[in-house]
């Protein structure tokens, strides 16, 4: 039996998708090489980046809307419970099938159905990597905004269901700015269709928002209309050396009245810097206690210009060792410092509980000083890092796995911060969801009333409770 460090696990769930008549109708709607069921072939389906597992009874990999709805209106006659899963790159278990049934993979439906660059959408099935898409949009001028770290590995569908950000979040938003519309099969098998093709629309209620960020308890996204934006002419990116994490946070407000409206603004805090350094060696200041990263895009003659005027921010408010890319191979140097900070950092325990949590931007500070604060009174080792232009930090509670007491006192870190970000006007997720690990603490950002018509939404699209159980609501 699995031990779970969020709550206490039931083990492996046997349901009703163990039956072999059940089983059986897969095959049938799928084709039997679509459906997974040893052991062996599950167990990678029950986990995601939380590093917890707990497989499910079968894995279906449909390809159409209509294999999709004969999967649900099957699941609906058995009741079964049914997880869908993209990338499995998640930080909250969101997909992962905690009271067992079956997971649906989106793997197979990954087709781009249409990149229409004259009116600014490309539809697509959930399936296909947010890298896969971007590279495709952009060879017809237009880009797709939102890009989560894990690009590369998400899919498309995951990042609507989780309505996940990334590092362009200050100056473009997150993922539900850019889905003008989706086909989504509900829980009883329904094909419902939401939003349209373009900006503007306001024909009842606002369905395809209800969606994102929805982790795939409301229904299974099988096509997406996405909004694109013409491409940028030119990037930069500055990098500037801070003596204290405070310090580099409070540039953050300099650039507005300065007409700056950074594309991205990642700060690293000196135990981030620390781990890099001794796993790859990039040469940074050893002096360095903060790292600050600004980007900016636009016309060539306004990145230049910004630019500029950047570096002297930096400079004039306690930067040093200011650096700006002169190239696009050292613009993408500069990020591989961000990028290798999640792999560094274990070098300071066996177990990383990461989270996400979000507050106004002038508040980061005042943030980042009170968690190193919680994590000093609990003696356990923390390590910020993530979006400061969006006041979304992620924060690392470095733990002993094989230590229940190291575990504990980092829950209750956790626990403090989370609590933390509500009282400094943020919330307790920015980006990663809440699935199965934050589900405990919904009611910190969510008062009772609110959380309440939730649950109800819940059962109206979900009467018999079958999509994505154990999640969100406890």
């Amino acid at each position: 039996m699995f031990q779970s460090i969020h709550f206490n696990s039931k083990g492996r769930a046997v349901t009703n998708a163990s039956k072999p008549e059940v089983l059986e109708k897969l095959r049938q709607i799928v084709g039997a090489e679509n459906v997974l069921v040893d052991a062996e072939k599950v167990e990678p389906y029950g986990g995601d980046a939380v590093k917890e597992k707990f497989p499910p009874e079968a894995v279906v990999f449909p390809e159409s809307t209509d294999e999709m709805v004969q999967i649900l209106k099957l699941a609906n006659e058995f009741l079964f419970p049914v997880t869908a899963r993209g990338g499995g790159v998640g930080y909250t278990g969101g997909a992962v099938p905690i009271d067992g049934g079956i997971v649906i993979g989106t793997d197979r439906m990954k087709r781009i159905i249409e990149i229409n660059a004259d009116d600014l959408y490309a539809v697509c099935q959930p399936g296909i990597t947010t890298f896969a898409l971007q590279q495709e949009v952009e060879k017809h001028g237009v880009f797709f905004p939102p890009d989560p770290a894990s690009y590369k590995d998400s899919y498309i569908g995951g990042n609507i269901a989780e309505n996940a950000g990334g590092m362009r979040t200050p100056k473009y938003g997150n993922t539900k700015r850019y889905v003008l519309g989706l086909e989504v099969v509900t829980a009883t098998g329904e094909i419902i269709r939401t939003g349209g093709k373009t900006e503007k629309n306001v024909v009842g209620f606002d369905l395809t928002g209800l969606m994102c960020g929805s982790e795939g308890m409301l229904g299974i996204i099988t096509e997406a209309t996405l909004k694109l934006l013409p491409m940028t002419e030119a990037t930069s990116t500055v990098r500037a050396s801070f003596k204290t994490m405070e310090a580099a946070c409070k540039v953050l407000t300099k650039f507005t009245p300065c007409g700056i409206l950074p594309m991205a603004m990642e700060v690293i805090d000196k135990y981030c810097i620390e781990a890099i350094e001794q796993n790859y060696a990039f040469g940074l200041s050893k002096d360095a206690n903060a790292i600050l990263l600004v980007a900016v895009d636009g016309s060539s003659e306004e990145v230049e210009k910004n630019a500029q005027i950047i570096e002297q921010i930096l400079s004039e408010n306690g930067g040093f060792d200011v650096l700006r890319a002169k190239s696009k191979e050292d613009e993408d140097k500069l990020w591989d410092v961000r990028r290798a900070i999640s792999p560094s950092l274990m070098k300071f325990g066996t177990l990383k509980i990461n989270e996400d949590v979000v507050v106004p931007r002038s508040r980061v500070p005042e943030l980042v000083a009170r968690i190193e604060e919680i994590g000093k009174r609990h003696n356990t080792f923390v390590a910020n890092f993530g979006h400061a232009g969006d006041g979304n930090i992620h924060v690392n509670f470095l733990c002993d796995r094989e230590n229940p007491e190291s575990i504990a006192r980092a829950r209750q870190c956790v626990k403090e911060t989370f609590q933390l970000s509500v009282n400094l006007g943020g919330t307790i997720s920015g980006e990663h969801g809440i699935g199965y690990v934050k589900a405990p603490y919904m009611d910190y950002a969510i008062d009772a009333p609110t959380l309440e018509i939730m649950k109800n939404i819940k059962k109206v699209f979900d009467p018999n409770g079958i999509l994505n159980p154990g999640k969100m609501f406890v």
